[in-house]
């Protein structure tokens, strides 16, 4: 079996001691979920955008060590931006 974090120890834990209860109307929470899912991941829009060759760069070398391809990365980071997800780390002056 692959290393658990602690968050998935705990869900483990809690299913084998009895704690987690399935919710009521199970097959209608699934069919909710899959379709916000859709929703939230559909790429329906393109756009273009000039970066500087390093930034670029950067990028690409980001995603390389992520394993993921560099559009991807930066759509992600767009999305977590706009979702309120990023926390702006401030440079201790």
């Amino acid at each position: 079996m692959n290393k658990l974090d602690k968050e998935e120890k705990d869900i483990l834990e809690a299913f084998e001691s009895g704690k987690l209860k399935r919710v009521k109307n199970v097959k209608e929470k699934i069919k909710r979920h899959k379709t916000v899912a859709e929703a939230t991941f559909k790429k329906d829009a393109r756009i273009n955008i000039r970066l500087s060759s390093r930034d670029l760069h950067s990028l690409q070398a980001r995603a390389l060590k992520e394993g993921i391809p560099y559009q991807t990365l930066v759509s992600s980071v767009l999305h977590k931006f706009v979702d309120g997800q990023l926390i702006e780390k401030m440079a201790n002056k």
